[in-house]
């Protein structure tokens, strides 16, 4: 099944960045949902498993972002090399 979203929604796709997810694809139960997204910094489209989306960040609804990187793993590398 595909579904157009109204409105899109604004999203982060691991490894590709920001967009907006302006549709979603069902193929039942034995698979996740796949996001159609529109890239902000590229424009181009990519289809987005659901493990790899997530929402923008919402500070009144109290959504916050995906954690940052530990700190400590990017000081013990620049000690170590």
């Amino acid at each position: 099944m595909f579904t157009q979203l109204d409105p899109c929604l604004p999203v982060t796709v691991e490894g590709k960045g920001k967009g907006y997810a302006f549709a979603v694809i069902d193929y039942g139960q034995e698979h996740h949902l796949i996001w159609v997204v529109a890239l902000d910094d590229s424009g181009e489209i990519w289809s987005a498993p659901n493990t790899r989306v997530r929402m923008a960040p919402n500070w009144t609804m109290g959504r916050k972002g995906a954690p940052a990187p530990p700190v400590a793993n990017l000081r013990t590398a620049a000690v170590a090399g």
